[in-house]
C-alpha cells in the first residue's frame, strides 16, 4: 500500500473510505433508498439501456437523491425497452417503458421527487406466486 504523504493523498483516501461505507450502508438497507433497476438483457442493451443506466447514476447523484441503481435481466417487456423499475420506499414498484434520458429526467423530477405519476407506466399484468 502506498503511504499517505500529502494532504491530497489523505483527502483521496478519505473519499475512498467514505464511498465504501456509503455503498455498504445502501447494500445492507436498500429498502430505505429509492431503487432503480434497469433491464439490461440483450433487447434492453440494444435499445439504449446502458445510456439510461448511466444517466440515472449521474443525475441521481448530482441531485442528491439517495438511490441504489442496479441492472437486472429481462423483465419480459421487450416491446417497451429500455425498461426501468422504480421502487420508492413504502410504495409498490412501477415499471416504465421506452425510457430515454428525457423520460428518465421526467421520472426523476416528477415521480421520484414529487410522487406524481408520469406517462410510460407498464401496467402489472401478472401475479406472483405469493399472491395466489
Amino acid at each position: 500500500m502506498a503511504g499517505i504523504k500529502t494532504l491530497a493523498d489523505l483527502k483521496r483516501k478519505q473519499e475512498e473510505v467514505k464511498t465504501q461505507i456509503d455503498l455498504r450502508d445502501k447494500a445492507e438497507n436498500p429498502e430505505s433508498q429509492v431503487q432503480v433497476k434497469v433491464a439490461m438483457a440483450t433487447c434492453g442493451i440494444a435499445s439504449g439501456a446502458k445510456n439510461v443506466m448511466e444517466y440515472f447514476v449521474q443525475e441521481l447523484s448530482k441531485r442528491g437523491i439517495g438511490a441504489v441503481v442496479t441492472q437486472t435481466g429481462c423483465m419480459g417487456y421487450c416491446f417497451a425497452e429500455p425498461t426501468v423499475e422504480i421502487t420508492i420506499p413504502g410504495k409498490d414498484p412501477m415499471v416504465f417503458g421506452y425510457v430515454d434520458s428525457q423520460k428518465a429526467d421526467d421520472i426523476i423530477e416528477r415521480y421520484i421527487k414529487q410522487g406524481e405519476l408520469v406517462d410510460g407506466i407498464i401496467p402489472q399484468n401478472y401475479n406472483t406466486i405469493n399472491q395466489n
